[in-house]
């Protein structure tokens, strides 16, 4: 009974913050299954009264495993949707059908061609009317919405603006399907999908907020680091019109559903402290540290008993204290932390040191989802392993061609045509292939895939910028792997699943290199996925050969950089770089040149990426000088993941 009063007290304290309940998932995949379970179990029991049941839906990365998993249940276990009509939340406005980004297109690849839903119950708005006939659509779409009973289960995602469909910061609680002009920072983050955000539509037709809050139960889904702030804001900040996403407290059933990352910024995981009784753990201790030296601007060894009791932490205090004693703890643990030897050095005490001093050298490979991750996020970290005697091997596990721009790969055909024509080697040909590249970009649509050719062109681009860095860096070329995954190789954003061939491609490298030492990128905020799916494919990997006798003498370290950092407190080494190694690494940065300057794919970061990297990299140095540890010029971070 004690511990269900703890768990009811708990929540209770939970309510302070949280304004909608909200549900934390372990991973993306378990929590789409259980949405996708909600709304079978509705489909069904409609069934069973001779019912419809009618589904609002909804478009964009995180809706499709929950699609999946409806297709899955439909195929397998016999769930029927002849009795379920749909209502799609938006459009792009003007937009084809057929058009790679169009939502029509989207739904009837992930879901609609693959369950038995009757035809004239899809509702999609359309993106291909005339201007002048677009209010009476939105009007007529509200009344066929209105007249099946209006909608039962309304999906939703969110954007980084806080907007739940279209609905942009500024929209009313009150507003109905009508067009609309997409925020600048919605068409950043659209941009990857149309190749630019020249190419994106300025207007889309959404549902209204109004037409939303009158379905009868919503589920708004939400998956990443990337989305943790806006998260926060929807669940735990005042209703706003600047954050749309916010009018959903209002609703009386209403389930915000998450996956861990997404889930970070709330109190109950950032700082659980605040809620209540907290079970003290060594890695929450040191989180709490890390959080209450910032908070009161004090290196860890100034903390003093009435600064944790002051921030809710007074119970760390009784059960772990005095403050000095703690203090000392974390600022020990963080000391251990850095290391210059990030293969090991060699002759020393190893025993609080991140990495082993023997074998020594080692055999490392860094994994690399794009052509220049490596160089890119832990670039002055394989520096000093190639000048400390390791054998570095690089595995560029995709292409990267999609980021090419398509001036560079004119450029590339010309040097090609030019230089058969120099040396007299079949210049009939080569005029001819540059000729049908360059009639192909010039005729080339916004979004458009380009041709077999193309993609071989930009493919090798990356692939000889990648072999420059390498030789750059001290990596001979024999070393550098280029995997290709196939499940990348689609010529588009969006990407195939991670398939048995990807997979078995990091098997057979790993088994021929057989190293101590696996670096790979763990920056999950990647809004187009890949590094995320090239993570998927180390980890099944690793675990098909965790029992190899090699295999238990191997490290994994988890590195980021290009798209967000690790917190303090999740570090387990940290290699600093000085002033001249972080001017080799962006020289090594500089040799991916069709990245330079302008990026295909920015994301919602408009710097260039050896910009970011420099910034985290003495972000990082800063916080740990702050905390009282040794000052240095910049720091490189990974975490271990133990398999």
């Amino acid at each position: 009974m004690e511990q269900t009063n703890n768990i009811d007290t708990e929540l209770e304290q939970t309510k302070k913050f949280e304004k909608i309940p909200t549900h934390i998932y372990e991973t993306s995949q378990t929590a789409s299954k259980a949405v996708a379970q909600e709304i079978a179990g509705l489909i069904r029991e409609r069934a069973k009264e001779g019912r419809m049941a009618v589904l609002g839906l909804a478009t964009g990365s995180t809706p499709t495993r929950m699609y999946e998993e409806l297709v899955r249940m439909h195929k397998e276990e016999g769930l029927s949707f002849a009795n379920v009509i749909t209502f799609n939340l938006d459009e792009y406005f003007p937009i084809q059908p057929d058009s790679l980004q169009s939502y029509v297109r989207f739904m009837h690849e992930y879901l609609l061609d693959h369950i038995d839903i009757k035809p004239e119950n899809i509702h999609i708005p359309d993106g291909t009317l005339k201007r002048e006939d677009v209010s009476k659509f939105c009007s007529d779409y509200e009344m066929k919405i209105k007249s099946v009973g209006g909608i039962d289960i309304q999906i939703l995602g969110i954007g980084r603006t806080g907007h739940i469909g279209f609905n942009e910061p500024g929209s009313s609680n009150r507003s109905t399907t009508r067009l609309i002009t997409l925020d600048h920072i919605t068409r950043i983050d659209a941009a990857s999908d149309f190749f630019a955000e020249e190419n994106v539509p300025r207007r889309a037709i959404t549902m209204g907020v109004g037409t939303i809050l009158q379905s009868k139960k919503i589920f708004l889904m939400a998956w990443g680091e990337g989305k943790s702030n806006v998260v926060k804001r929807t669940v735990e900040g005042d209703i706003s019109e600047s954050v749309p996403a916010t009018y959903l407290q209002n609703h009386p059933n209403v389930e915000v559903i998450l996956d861990q990352a997404a889930a970070a910024q709330l109190t109950r995981v950032k700082t659980p402290w605040l809620v209540g009784f907290c079970n003290w753990t060594p890695d929450l201790t040191r989180k709490a540290v890390v959080w209450l030296c910032q908070k009161v601007d004090k290196p860890i060894l100034k903390l003093t008993d009435e600064d944790y009791n002051e921030h809710g932490m007074s119970d760390l205090i009784t059960d772990h204290g005095p403050s000095y004693n703690i203090n000392i703890r974390i600022f020990n643990q963080l000391q251990h932390t850095i290391t210059g030897w990030p293969g090991g050095k060699p002759g020393a005490d190893d025993t609080h040191r991140p990495e082993r001093a023997k074998p020594f050298p080692k055999r490392a490979i860094v994994f690399s989802p794009h052509p220049d991750d490596d160089v890119i996020s832990m670039g002055g970290t394989l520096l000093r392993l190639v000048d400390q005697g390791h054998e570095v091997h690089v595995a560029y596990q995709t292409s990267g061609n999609i980021a090419v721009f398509d001036d560079e790969a004119i450029r590339f055909a010309e040097f090609v045509s030019d230089y058969t024509e120099a040396f007299g080697m079949g210049e009939q040909e080569a005029d001819q292939r540059y000729n049908e590249v360059v009639d192909f970009l010039n005729s080339k649509q916004p979004g458009q895939v380009d041709s077999k050719e193309v993609q071989s062109i930009k493919g090798l681009i990356r692939r000889g910028e990648a072999k420059s860095a390498c030789r750059y860096c001290g990596v001979p070329v024999e070393r550098a792997h280029f995997l290709d995954m196939p499940f990348y190789e689609t010529g588009r954003v969006r990407k195939k699943p991670l398939g048995e061939e990807d997979i078995q491609l990091i098997v057979d490298l790993l088994v021929k290199i057989k190293p101590h030492q696996i670096y790979a990128a763990g920056d999950l905020s990647d809004p187009h996925g890949t590094h995320r799916v090239c993570l998927a494919a180390i980890f099944e990997a690793v675990e098909r050969l965790k029992n190899e006798a090699w295999m238990k003498d191997c490290y994994v370290w988890l590195y980021r950089g290009a798209w967000q950092e690790w917190d303090i407190d999740q570090i387990e080494m940290a290699v600093p770089i000085s002033p001249d190694e972080l001017v080799r690494k962006k020289r090594a940065i500089f040799k991916h040149q069709s990245q330079k300057d302008r990026p295909l794919f920015p994301g919602s970061d408009s710097r260039e990426f050896w910009q970011r990297a420099e910034d985290r990299n003495h972000t990082t140095a800063k916080v740990y000088d702050k905390l009282g540890l040794a000052e240095y010029e910049a720091i490189e971070a990974f975490v271990r993941w133990k398999f």
